[in-house]
Formats: structure tokens, C-alpha cells, sequence
């Protein structure tokens, strides 16, 4: 905990980014009525009856002190899915940098060695030269500014029936760019000092 803690009160460095990365999933779903428009004193309205249209999975990269951020939209959420997100991090969005931090939770696909599994040893090794990993504690997902974001990405843009993938992705790219566009960030104020105090109770005792 503390880890992650004092990366997010180290300046910023274009060298050495921090990014954290998370991952939800949005239900689409097709009408089988046509929905009421809104019109003065009412909002549009939806039948309670749909048809499911499956899941896609969403990847999250956010940067805070950079106001950026990054949604991947895939139809599976595994190692492989996992091991072309940090080849993203390295080659597409961050390839002119010495290492990025990357702050991410315990999950399982979350493994560096599933980078062997998916690439060529030597390109594994490439890309793992550029990563540093600094996970969340166990029942401390909240700590990833991923999900602050992703609570972003919920009320703004995904509070509604999207009806397939490619609408999905045209909301997403359009809500990111307007982000990125306004430089939107998070303002983190919880402190290693902080959690000592407030988190007393998840520390080690320590009995003479």
C-alpha cells in the first residue's frame, strides 16, 4: 500500500510515468421496443424489455499527472488480452521513455511471466525492460486511480443501453478525447502518513 502511496506523491517525470491500469465490462444491450423520446418535463424512456448482446471487457490506462487516459475495448479478458495491453503501454502510447510504472491489483492474468507465454522471449524481455510493476493490496483495489476514472467513464458515458460494439468504442473514443482534451485529472490527497493513521488497524502489531 504504502508503495503505490508514495509513487503518487512523486513529481512528474516524462521519463518515468506512473499508470494505472484496470479493467470493468459493459453488458450491450439491443432494444426490442423503439424508446420514447425525451421532450420537456420528462426524459426519454425505455422499455423494461431488451435483448442481451453480449459483453465486451474494458481495458483502462490512466495517467494522472500526464491528464491522460486510454480505454482498449476487447471481447475477452485473459493473459493474452493483458500481455498486447502492456506492449500498447510501451510501443503505441509511451515510446519515448526510460520505464513506466505500472499500478495495477493482484488479479491473475496480471502475471509479467504470462508476457513469455504470449511473445517471443526476446520481445518479452523488451517489453518487460520498460515496465515496473507496483500492485494493490488485497482489498485495496480502491487505491488504483483506475477506478476513480472508470467511475467517470459509468456516469458519463456508459449509463445508458449501447446496442454493439462498435457504437461502444465511438462512445468511449469521443468521452477520452474530450478528457484528454480538457485535461482532466484526479487530485489525489490520501498520504502514506494517512494511511498510518487510518489504517491503523491493517498494520502488524508490533508486541514487545
Amino acid at each position: 500500500m504504502e508503495d503505490v502511496l508514495d509513487i503518487y506523491h512523486l513529481p512528474y517525470d516524462p521519463y518515468y510515468p506512473y499508470v494505472c491500469f484496470d479493467e470493468s465490462n459493459k453488458q450491450l444491450v439491443v432494444e426490442k421496443r423503439v424508446p420514447v423520446p425525451a421532450k420537456p418535463g420528462q426524459l426519454e424512456r425505455y422499455d423494461y424489455e431488451y435483448q442481451r448482446n453480449g459483453v465486451r471487457n474494458l481495458f483502462l490506462f490512466f495517467s494522472p499527472l500526464a491528464c491522460w487516459r486510454h480505454v482498449k475495448v476487447t471481447e475477452q479478458r485473459t493473459h493474452v488480452e493483458w500481455a498486447y495491453c502492456m506492449k500498447d503501454l510501451v510501443d503505441v502510447h509511451f515510446p519515448n521513455v526510460i520505464r513506466i510504472r505500472v499500478i495495477q491489483d493482484n488479479l491473475n492474468t496480471h502475471n509479467p511471466a504470462f508476457l513469455y507465454q504470449v511473445f517471443e522471449p526476446a520481445e518479452a524481455k523488451r517489453i518487460l525492460d520498460k515496465l515496473e510493476f507496483h500492485y494493490t493490496p488485497k482489498h485495496g483495489s480502491w487505491l488504483n486511480m483506475a477506478e476513480i476514472e472508470f467511475s467517470v467513464l459509468a456516469r458519463q458515458c456508459l449509463d445508458r443501453r449501447i446496442a454493439n460494439e462498435a457504437t461502444l468504442v465511438q462512445e468511449i473514443r469521443s468521452w477520452e478525447e474530450h478528457r484528454n482534451q480538457i485535461k482532466a485529472t484526479v487530485d489525489w490527497q490520501f498520504t502514506t502518513k494517512d494511511a498510518r493513521i487510518k489504517l491503523k488497524k491493517l498494520y502488524p502489531s508490533i508486541v514487545d
